[in-house]
């Protein structure tokens, strides 16, 4: 079955179109190698697909030619336990990471006076 169309009848990519770009792009490798849209995968083959943020690890564990549910979709492939961990981990480190950055309020009136002070302006 071609690469392309099993990513997408997986639901990892809304369109064939989508999923042929991203395998262009160098997004999906298998077995550690660049892959075309047209390969030919079959079950046990190893692939890495980056979307975004996240890097998932995936064994193809059925072939699909159509596109189904998503409960369907998920048992199409498995994910390695390593590949999980280490999405949480990076998902919990942007987390982190975006909490430093607090939104402050809008400034009152004291506060505004204040900053206007320092840049040398009246009022």
């Amino acid at each position: 079955m071609r690469l392309d169309k099993w990513l997408w009848a997986a639901r990892l990519f809304k369109t064939r179109a989508l999923a042929k770009t991203a395998i262009e792009g160098g997004k999906v490798q298998i077995d550690g190698n660049k892959a075309k849209p047209g390969k030919e995968i079959a079950m046990g083959t190893v692939m890495t697909v980056r979307q975004g943020w996240d890097e998932k690890t995936l064994t193809v564990t059925g072939l699909s030619e159509q596109r189904r549910g998503a409960a369907e979709a998920q048992q199409l492939y498995s994910e390695s336990e390593d590949s999980i961990k280490q999405r949480m981990a990076l998902a919990e480190q942007r987390k982190m990471q975006a909490a430093g950055q607090y939104a402050h309020d809008k400034p009152n009136k004291k506060d505004r006076r204040l900053r206007q002070a320092m840049k040398g302006r009246s009022g």
